[in-house]
């Protein structure tokens, strides 16, 4: 078998990888990367072409986060006979989240804020739906390629991550023997709000595994519980304030668990009941996605309703803007990362210089983002109102409200990765979705403690024979 990293490797963005495995072609994932525009979003498509042998078959997808997905139309315009494989909730937000981007494409290139033709368009999605089998949780599929001398089978597995998400395992042929590979995609150990922790396989032969937090020692010394708790404390004082909360949010999985956080507090009466929380945009959409699935995925409760928290839809107007931010009251706005010009961005610059507000960050911020600089802007210690830039246009305002920052990741500690390891007692590791540092943690522990195992730390394009 030959594994390829199509997808940025010391990163997160555009996951994609190829598995050439005798005559079958697969890839797991096919996502966008964030930070690029255009065709320099994709993965590394042209490197498939370089080889007429290395054909795509079927692509497996394993949730619907852009960075996972976002580049499915375009894999399906290069190799038109490929098959999408996915559960039926990735599938209920695939159909959502594609011809979103397709029209926020479309709009940016309009109005001028990208020289780059969208990558694909709406329209022509429809013509790709019957090319998406959905497939149960632990139920076998068949993945062998037109070419394939031996079978291939795969079965998924709950991943913990958001709705939908999916590990997957592959059986294939080798040497005479069934051999297994396990792809943990974005993971999470332990359960969430809504979503109940991963399972896996109870063994395999070559484990690909993520490493988004293995640089982060913090994170493996905190428990969720006792996020939730600062999480709590600090709208709590804000509402006792009369101020604002305003908890910037990615709009796929945090925002439902957020919600599902907040309508916890009101029922326990940590929070007034009637306080209100606004909403807006896609999440709305996605919040029913949730609901409507809530009997068919796992779940800690079957009965919980994204909606059942009563929720205010942000009203359009800058007037109402303003009129909405009168507190105390929360809003849980896209995007996590407050980038221009989404609401999170919009209202932060609107609350940050009153000292009765706060900006709760309870997710990752990426290094020059704007929720970065905020937190960055809050740590500084050396003068009383540091300046903070959310926005050009705008320029540096004195932050005077609260920042909080808060770790309710959707994806496993370093140390939990470890664990599937031990568990799962792989002959090969490759490390995936990381920076640099990050997964050269991983490799170095793995080393440490399994000393037995070959890890490989795979390079944008450089094939690795298993």
């Amino acid at each position: 078998m030959k594994f390829v990293a199509l997808g940025d490797t010391e990163d997160v963005g555009a996951s994609c990888h190829f598995l050439h495995m005798d005559g079958t072609g697969l890839v797991l994932d096919a996502g966008t990367d964030p930070r690029r525009e255009g065709p320099h979003a994709l993965p590394r498509f042209d490197i498939l072409h370089d080889h007429p042998d290395w054909y795509v078959d079927h692509a497996i997808v394993t949730h619907a986060h852009h960075d996972h997905m976002g580049a499915l139309p375009v894999l399906i315009q290069q190799f038109p006979h490929v098959v999408a494989h996915m559960t039926e909730a990735t599938r209920k937000l695939v159909d959502f989240l594609l011809p979103a981007s397709a029209r926020l494409q479309r709009k940016r290139r309009d109005k001028g804020e990208t020289e780059y033709e969208p990558l694909f368009e709406e329209d022509e999605l429809e013509l790709y739906n019957h090319l998406y089998l959905t497939h149960d949780l632990q139920s076998d599929f068949d993945v062998t390629g037109m070419k394939g001398a031996s079978p291939v089978t795969a079965q998924f597995y709950t991943a913990g991550h958001i709705l939908g998400s999916a590990g997957v395992e592959l059986r294939y042929e080798a040497d005479g023997a069934t051999r297994r590979l396990f792809y943990t995609s974005d993971t999470n150990v332990h359960g969430q709000s809504i979503i109940p922790g991963a399972t896996y396989p109870e063994a395999t032969d070559i484990l690909v595994l993520e490493s988004t937090l293995g640089a982060d020692p913090e994170i493996e010394q905190t428990s969720r519980e006792e996020e939730v708790q600062k999480f709590k404390a600090a709208l709590q004082r804000v509402i006792g304030r009369g101020g604002t909360a305003l908890v910037p949010v990615f709009v796929m999985g945090r925002a439902q668990e957020i919600l599902a956080l907040i309508n916890r507090f009101k029922k326990e009466n940590d929070i007034p009941s009637h306080v209100p929380v606004y909403t807006a945009g896609s999440m709305r959409a996605i919040a029913d996605v949730y609901d409507e699935t809530r009997h068919d995925t796992p779940r800690h409760d079957p009965d919980f309703k994204v909606f059942d928290v009563e929720q205010e839809r942000l009203p359009y107007s800058e007037s109402g803007h303003d009129e909405a931010l009168q507190g105390p009251s929360i809003h849980v706005m896209s995007s996590g990362m407050m980038f221009e010009p989404t609401l999170s961005n919009l209202l932060a610059r609107q609350l940050v210089e009153d000292e009765k507000n706060g900006i709760l960050l309870v997710g990752f911020a990426k290094e020059g983002t704007p929720a970065h600089r905020l937190k960055e802007a809050y740590e500084d210690d050396e003068v009383e109102y540091p300046a903070v830039l959310l926005s050009p246009e705008r320029g540096p305002q004195p932050l005077r409200c609260e920042v909080g920052v808060y770790r309710l990741t959707g994806h496993s500690n370093r140390r939990d990765l470890l664990g599937l390891v031990d568990r799962m007692q792989p002959q090969h590791v490759l490390l995936v979705h990381g920076e640099t540092e990050a997964r050269e943690w991983m490799a170095d522990n793995i080393n440490h403690f399994h000393a037995d195992v070959d890890v490989h730390l795979p390079q944008w394009g450089e094939p690795i024979t298993l």
